[in-house]
């Protein structure tokens, strides 16, 4: 089997996975954070550690496949190479640093691992061996432009909407409490909002379906998950802000 029919099979395992964690949704919800269950086999592994596991494939497999490309790296493959380092160093160095997380279980953090570690192949091997040259000329074509624009706004809501949650607690405490400002004033989880926005972006901006896989596989985890933490935040809190919706501004 040549490495395109093999790239091609793994992104339609990918769009399958999506479909299949959407409809596991229906009846549990992925076992991390505030729904983390005894069940779920495998040790926890501390916050930090298991953040920087789950993420470090991402910009390490994407150097990886821009270092074994077969071919000059035009200059639209090199901006967006730079936009996916640019938020994985920031998820893998950053991200897991930032005070607050509870510990997470092995099993979560395997599965982690194995999903990023094939979007950041199909992603960069798309880029930079199997995909359209990106040169020049694609860095003002809209769908770039558009997909840059959503990506770092995107990336900024995400950021800053974690930065609250994260800011909630004070040292040694535990619970949770309402978070408020920033994107917390219109929905429960402009965090998910942000990153799908992010990946609704990078899909644009790359133009293909590997692209698309990122944002496939997480829209069916955040999507449910927000739903879910919209009634949690309500069934516990009976001053929960009526007018904040789910995940998508006065809509749902």
């Amino acid at each position: 089997m040549d490495e395109a029919r093999f790239h091609g099979l793994l992104t339609g395992a990918m769009f399958v996975v999506a479909a299949g964690a959407l409809v596991w949704s229906r009846f549990a919800t992925a076992p991390y954070g505030r729904y983390a269950r005894p069940w779920w086999s495998g040790p926890d592994l501390p916050s930090r550690l298991a953040w920087f596991l789950m993420e470090l494939p991402q910009p390490v497999g994407f150097l990886i496949c821009f270092g074994l490309r077969h071919r000059p790296a035009g200059t639209g493959a090199l901006a967006l190479l730079g936009m996916w380092i640019f938020h994985y160093v920031y998820r893998t160095l950053v991200y897991p640093f930032v005070p607050r997380g509870s510990a997470m279980s092995l099993s979560v953090v395997a599965m982690g691992f194995t999903l990023n570690s094939g979007f950041s192949y199909l992603n960069g091997r798309w880029l930079f061996a199997l995909g359209p040259d990106r040169g020049a000329d694609w860095l003002f074509d809209p769908r770039f432009l558009g997909g840059a624009v959503l990506f770092f706004g995107g990336w900024v809501l995400a950021v800053s909407s974690d930065l609250i949650l994260r800011r909630l607690r004070r040292p040694g405490e535990r619970g949770y409490r309402i978070p408020c400002g920033g994107g917390f004033r219109f929905v429960t989880a402009p965090n998910y909002l942000g990153e799908l926005t992010m990946w609704t972006g990078w899909t644009l901006a790359t133009w293909s379906l590997a692209g698309a896989t990122i944002l496939a596989v997480s829209a069916a985890n955040l999507v449910p998950r927000a739903a879910r933490n919209h009634r949690w935040y309500r069934e516990r809190f009976s001053d929960y802000p009526a007018e904040r919706r789910r995940l998508l501004p006065w809509i749902w």
